[in-house]
């Protein structure tokens, strides 16, 4: 898979904050992450011509401007900007805005930051009364917190294809077990299917130990073209081959809050794929590789349950077979395809905009074999998925 397309970009450094509850300001996380990218590219920031900042909502101002705002503390240097907002996938547009300078030529070096002071429990409506915002009715009006949609999908699962109880757990177990030896992870224990079990119900059926924590961390990338890094002496780069921001196509029959109703199906026929399986296909597309390819894979495992999902949204099995595949152990370390070898937000928990761009590090990391403890043999491609609200979602697959 070294043969180089006309679109790829390198990955030339990869830095994170050590995730957690710190109680500091996201800008410290940012600054902490860009740094220690810089420093594994051999890059100075003033040698950056692009800065792609992941926006937060929640931080102020200073949040929705955050591309300005990381040049600030990084020292300003002139270099172009920009600020992206897309919910859980905001990294990865993020990604793509620099990817896209790069590809017209308009820089050869650009760095992508994403960090967040998240609130303590699960997210709240942002302040302030709107009443024809669907995010802000699905709070008040509903009283649809993020577990209850996350439980709603659990039991879809179920219903349809025969999940248990046990499933989930599993999904729990592996990926505390995956993230023991990730530095970064803000949670590090193993975690045994009882002790799911026994925590507290949140949103029937998913308990406390199933759904994923809200977190401060950070993560940041160092993208560059791929002749800037062989001038650099770096002959076989890790490589973005694709990246997918595509929407969902009408009409969409499976439920997505803050969307109160699917739309309707009577008139038209439903599309081929799903949303989230169509933002994986895109990816494959233009990276002309499949799910036979991946050596891994990083998904948005919100829950355990949506963890189960996301093996058939992006082919690693048939609708309805993800189960099976999780208990034959395909997807643990060791296994045919890992899924989640950093822990995933099991392990991480929520930090949104530096969630996406924490995943396309744990590929960079895995496919220079530099991810003690947890490698995956052979790493050669991997892919990274989200999804954020309104329709915004990202695949992005990296190869060696």
């Amino acid at each position: 898979m070294t043969q180089t397309h006309d679109r790829d970009i390198a990955v030339l450094g990869a830095g994170m904050h050590q995730w957690g509850k710190w109680g500091r300001n996201f800008v410290e996380y940012g600054l902490v992450a860009a740094r220690a990218a810089l420093a594994d590219a051999g890059v100075e920031h003033r040698d950056v011509g692009y800065i792609a900042g992941a926006d937060t909502i929640r931080n102020g101002y200073p949040g929705f401007v955050s591309g300005a705002t990381f040049a600030q503390a990084l020292g300003w240097s002139g270099a172009r900007i920009s600020s992206s907002y897309a919910a859980c996938a905001s990294g990865a547009q993020a990604i793509a805005n620099a990817r896209a300078q790069i590809l017209a030529g308009l820089t050869d070096v650009a760095l992508v930051v994403g960090a967040d002071a998240a609130p303590k429990g699960f997210f709240q409506p942002v302040g302030g009364e709107r009443r024809d915002d669907p995010d802000w009715l699905r709070f008040h009006l509903l009283g649809a917190t993020n577990p209850i949609y996350f439980a709603l999908y659990a039991r879809r699962r179920m219903a349809l294809h025969g999940a248990t109880l046990e499933d989930f757990a599993a999904v729990k177990v592996k990926n505390a077990k995956h993230g023991l030896n990730n530095p970064y992870a803000r949670y590090r224990k193993e975690v045994s299917a009882e002790e799911v079990a026994a925590s507290a119900i949140v949103s029937d059926p998913l308990r406390l130990l199933d759904i994923c924590a809200t977190s401060d961390g950070g993560a940041a990338l160092v993208l560059t073209s791929m002749e800037y890094a062989r001038r650099r002496g770096v002959a076989d780069p890790v490589r973005i081959r694709a990246l997918s921001t595509v929407t969902p196509t009408f009409p969409k029959t499976v439920l997505d809050l803050p969307d109160f109703a699917t739309d309707s199906a009577v008139a038209v026929e439903p599309p081929p794929r799903t949303f989230r399986s169509a933002i994986a296909h895109a990816a494959y597309e233009e990276a002309g590789l499949g799910p036979s390819d991946l050596s891994f894979a990083e998904v948005y495992d919100l829950s355990t349950a949506l963890e189960l999902d996301w093996y058939e949204d992006i082919g690693l099995c048939e609708i309805g077979g993800a189960e099976e595949l999780l208990r034959g152990g395909a997807t643990t370390l060791g296994g045919r395809v890992p899924v989640n070898p950093s822990g995933g937000l099991a392990c991480f928990g929520e930090a949104i905009p530096a969630q996406a761009i924490a995943q396309i590090c744990e590929l960079t990391w895995q496919l220079r074999g530099q991810a003690d403890g947890r490698q995956v043999d052979g790493a050669r491609a991997g892919i990274a998925v989200n999804q954020g609200l309104f329709g915004h979602g990202s695949a992005i697959i990296a190869t060696r």
